[in-house]
């Protein structure tokens, strides 16, 4: 049996699309007014803390949320599980534009945005430098992810003979989309490394590399899982499929809450969760959603084999906590040395990052209705 791929159709000016459209177009003019008017215009960005919700929301959680196509390239070409094939393209397509607008965001974000291009020069690149990596990888995995999908649209515009030639050279794509995740990601976690004292002992440990990979695969597998259980309460996903997944998933939150509790022990850090300070909070609130992400799919719990509603409530607490592992380690954890710095986002901040997500969404609705990427469960063509 075969899984083909459709277009889900439908109308798109929908009272839903036309909302998230709004907050796009406000976005995109606060981002006009930061580029003529300077970074200061439209953000609280300061010399202690140079990296804020830009950074941290749209790049860091954005590309760890666009993991879907990593995790699935794991799952179907490392571990060999072919079933999971047709769920690939939505993950890719999903991964494309978490990737994608994370890379803009920084752009954004850069007070010299236009020195940006001097990662492509050799002669003014520090080969020594861990964000250099991460922005070369990005970079060069926005590519990757394109041609990945793009069969696609090449089937939704006529030119599904271009495949034949496009799959000779597939698995060289294919082999980056498993490799560069695997090196940004967790350089991502190595850059905090680097913060020293200024990052709390809760979250500055020589283990950050495995963690932050470890919870970009599950957050890879959780927004995948996510999709895939809004789409078995229409009744066009195979429960199965989902249960296996969540089968690693479980496997995967299990290693990573091992490796962090069993370091916080080891380095003697655990008891500074129990201090009566905001971090303290905010460190439960982050496990606390990845313990009850564990739990809805834990094996006692035996509803969820046949309830998409414990997988989705799963999925969204993998990525809620994922999502705020970063948000802590990266901000709430992090105090600038020297003078006393605060920084809280502006409005226009946060609109450029609602605006973000919400371009993600009105992109992501029109691709899958008017091009075949989504699944056909309903419909598999018998071999």
């Amino acid at each position: 049996m075969t899984i083909n791929h459709r277009p889900l159709g439908g109308p798109i000016l929908t009272p839903l699309f036309l909302a998230f459209a709004v907050i796009a177009l406000a976005g995109a003019v606060v981002v006009i007014e930061r580029f003529v008017l300077g970074l200061g215009a439209v953000s609280n960005l300061n010399n202690g803390y140079p990296m804020g919700l830009w950074v941290v929301f749209d790049m860091v959680i954005g590309t760890a949320i666009g993991c879907g196509g990593f995790a699935m390239a794991l799952v179907v070409y490392v571990m060999n599980r072919r079933e999971y094939h047709p769920m690939m393209r939505p993950a890719l397509l999903a991964g494309l534009f978490g990737y994608a607008l994370g890379g803009f965001s920084i752009v954004v974000d850069l007070g010299r945005y236009m020195n940006m291009l001097n990662i492509f020069v050799p002669s003014l690149i520090n080969p020594n430098s861990v964000l250099l990596e991460v922005a070369l990888c990005v970079s060069v995995y926005v590519t990757v992810l394109a041609v990945e999908v793009s069969p696609a649209f090449l089937e939704g515009l006529g030119l599904g003979w271009l495949r034949k030639p496009l799959r000779k050279v597939m698995f060289i794509f294919i082999a980056l989309g498993v490799l560069l995740p695997l090196m940004h990601q967790s350089s991502l976690g190595t850059l905090l490394t680097s913060l020293g004292y200024q990052l709390s002992p809760l979250w500055q440990t020589q283990t950050l590399p495995v963690i932050y990979l470890l919870t970009a695969i599950a957050m890879g597998l959780a927004i995948v899982m996510a999709k895939g259980a809004l789409m078995a309460q229409g009744g066009t996903m195979e429960m199965g499929l989902l249960h296996r997944l969540a089968h690693l998933l479980r496997a995967l939150l299990a290693v990573f809450l091992l490796i962090r509790f069993g370091d916080l022990i080891w380095r003697g850090a655990l008891g500074l969760a129990l201090a009566p300070e905001w971090k303290s909070f905010t460190f439960w609130l982050e496990n606390g959603l990845f313990f009850a992400a564990l739990a809805f799919i834990w094996p006692g719990a035996r509803r969820s084999r046949h309830c998409p509603c414990r997988v989705l409530f799963s999925a969204i607490s993998t990525l809620l906590g994922g999502a705020m592992l970063r948000l802590n380690s990266w901000l709430i954890g992090y105090t600038a040395a020297g003078a006393d710095w605060r920084y809280y986002p502006s409005i226009l901040e946060l609109v450029v990052t609602l605006a973000v997500i919400s371009f993600e969404v009105v992109a992501f609705l029109y691709l899958v209705k008017k091009f075949p990427v989504m699944p056909d469960f309903e419909h598999p063509t018998h071999a």
